[in-house]
């Protein structure tokens, strides 16, 4: 525990510094004041929780110091935590029991999601369970190509097409075979969509309907990846993907690169959406569950 806790506070320093770094002088020893709210308030706009979660969370931490009687402003950094931990959404089990198990990986170019493909084919991989890869970005040769290089160090099957062929077309193919070679798991990276582009996101409807079609009732999960030093700017992206293919959780790639870290908590009230994975480093071994007790420690570290 003391290991994971490690990497998760290495992972969000620089949320934790840029954001949150006046959190010990703000919350000092002095009386709570009007000066004491602005400031926490300005801390926490910083942070990119968004100006609506911010208020939320500025008047539950207010009716919290009511209720018990808080004077001191040391004494708001339990409550802050408190509050902070509260906004999250419980992880879900990510074991359907269903087999194969059929996800579908969404998000926009330049987002980490071929990449994050690979680490999350590592980390089934580590947890026993045997993956397919299904490369259906057909657009960028370049990614179809990444995911056999990955396919190959992880000894993992890759079912991919010809540039430009039909992503439909792969991502049956995909499941077609992990289900002839009994595959617990089977990934399917699909081409990086603008969130603006309106005939790609049909295209991606598209996929997703026909992955139904090669086993009734897949995909079984629709994860969007997101750059997470993009900040509150990753929303629009998030709310287009989920009314086309209805997402069903978030990735948060980069996250050890940005100081905005307090996106997740404007991600779970705008979208309602779960965080399932984080990234806290380039290596395959940092994509880590997401775990909110760590993620606020993380954060409100000094």
């Amino acid at each position: 525990m003391t290991e994971l806790l490690s990497r998760w506070r290495e992972g969000l320093a620089r949320t934790s510094r840029t954001a949150f770094g006046r959190l010990a002088s703000v919350l000092g020893s002095t009386d709570i004041t009007d000066n004491v709210w602005e400031d926490l308030e300005s801390l926490l706009i910083q942070a990119d929780l968004g100006f609506e979660t911010c208020q939320d969370v500025i008047r539950s931490v207010r009716d919290l110091v009511r209720s018990q009687g808080l004077t001191r402003s040391d004494q708001l950094r339990g409550a802050l935590r408190a509050e902070l931990r509260a906004r999250l959404l419980p992880v879900p089990n990510l074991d359907s029991g269903v087999k194969p198990w059929v996800v579908l990986v969404v998000g926009v170019n330049g987002s980490g999601k071929t990449t994050t493909v690979a680490k999350l084919a590592k980390l089934f991989q580590d947890r026993g369970e045997s993956v397919l890869l299904g490369a259906a970005d057909t657009f960028r040769a370049a990614a179809s190509e990444q995911l056999r290089v990955w396919g190959g160090r992880l000894r993992v099957d890759v079912i991919g097409g010809a540039p430009d062929s039909d992503p439909g077309a792969v991502a049956f193919q995909a499941v077609q075979a992990a289900q002839a070679r009994a595959a617990d798991i089977v990934l399917i990276d699909t081409a990086g969509r603008l969130q603006t582009r309106s005939n790609l996101m049909e295209e991606l409807k598209k996929v997703h309907r026909v992955v139904g079609k090669a086993l009734p009732g897949a995909p079984h999960a629709v994860w969007l990846v997101l750059d997470a030093t993009l900040g509150q700017n990753s929303l629009q992206q998030a709310r287009a993907f989920t009314a086309a293919v209805q997402v069903t959780g978030v990735i948060l790639a980069k996250l050890d690169s940005s100081a905005k870290g307090g996106m997740a908590f404007a991600i779970q009230r705008t979208l309602g959406l779960p965080i399932l994975f984080a990234g806290l480093g380039e290596g395959m071994d940092d994509l880590q569950k997401f775990d909110p007790d760590a993620f606020v420690e993380g954060i409100l570290a000094s």
